[in-house]
């Protein structure tokens, strides 16, 4: 099996040195496409207003200074000779759950992958989720994507999952002998708006911002992954490329003929 690893935390992330880890127990032909610098928040985003600037480290590990989409279009189109059987993206310094989704340039890659035709996956290893002194900074929980990481990819690899499907994998936020077993999720919903503007002041009295998100607890519904995650399982939700909200077609259609 020839995996194609990439990220959006970049080529240093040390999500990526676990992913490899990953990959390198399901095959011994790995490639990693990476971006330069971190892309955290790119979403689906596509490099079209400037060049391409492509960096290669060993025989079968670059970096692209662009985006996570870049670096799928590059490794299948001009790096790899032969395309890979699967795309693994992460794992992410943090969760990808519930809204998160759209903003992600791990799962944007793994979009890109499917888009592209080949199984692709994206992993996440969620943090915050503990409780925790004020001040303290929460402790990431590497080794329980790693320890589960093979595992759970060799389970999934291979299933019918339809053209337009990838999968969003999310470890919980607990040591890996805690994870409480693997749940086929839904995409959640937050019930509170966690973006936030930080705004401050530079050197020069002059106003800039940070975006960035709170970390608060929810009460997810059963059956999503933020409801697994919290519960400190594995979260396996499936996505899809084609984005139609099918349920409302029918009365858009009758609303128009009505005002026709």
């Amino acid at each position: 099996m020839r995996i194609l690893v990439t990220n959006d935390d970049g080529i240093y992330g040390p999500g990526l040195e676990v992913l490899e880890a990953i990959a390198n127990e399901l095959s011994s032909d790995v490639w990693v496409v990476a971006p330069q610098a971190e892309e955290s928040g790119a979403s689906h985003s596509l490099t079209l207003a400037e060049p391409l600037r492509l960096r290669q480290y060993t025989e079968r590990r670059f970096a692209v200074k662009g985006t996570p989409t870049d670096c799928v279009v590059m490794a299948l189109k001009k790096v790899m000779p032969e395309p890979p059987h699967l795309v693994l993206s992460g794992v992410n310094r943090g969760q990808n759950l519930a809204d998160d989704v759209t903003y992600s340039g791990t799962i944007a890659a793994a979009m890109e992958g499917t888009a592209l035709g080949v199984m692709s996956f994206a992993l996440s290893q969620s943090y915050g989720f503990q409780k925790r002194e004020k001040g303290e900074k929460p402790v990431i929980h590497w080794e329980t994507a790693k320890r589960h990481g093979a595992d759970v990819v060799r389970r999934l690899y291979g299933l019918p999952l339809g053209a337009g499907t990838l999968l969003n994998i999310n470890f919980p936020d607990c040591p890996p002998e805690r994870v409480t077993g693997v749940e086929i999720t839904t995409q959640g919903k937050r019930d509170q708006n966690l973006l936030l503007v930080d705004e401050r002041i530079d050197a020069r009295g002059n106003p800039y911002f940070w975006l960035g998100f709170k970390r608060e607890m929810s009460n997810p519904a059963s059956g999503t992954d933020l409801r697994a995650i919290m519960d400190e399982a594995i979260s396996v939700t499936p996505l899809h490329l084609n984005l139609t909200q099918i349920e409302v077609m029918d009365t858009l259609r009758e609303a128009l003929a009505k005002s026709a």
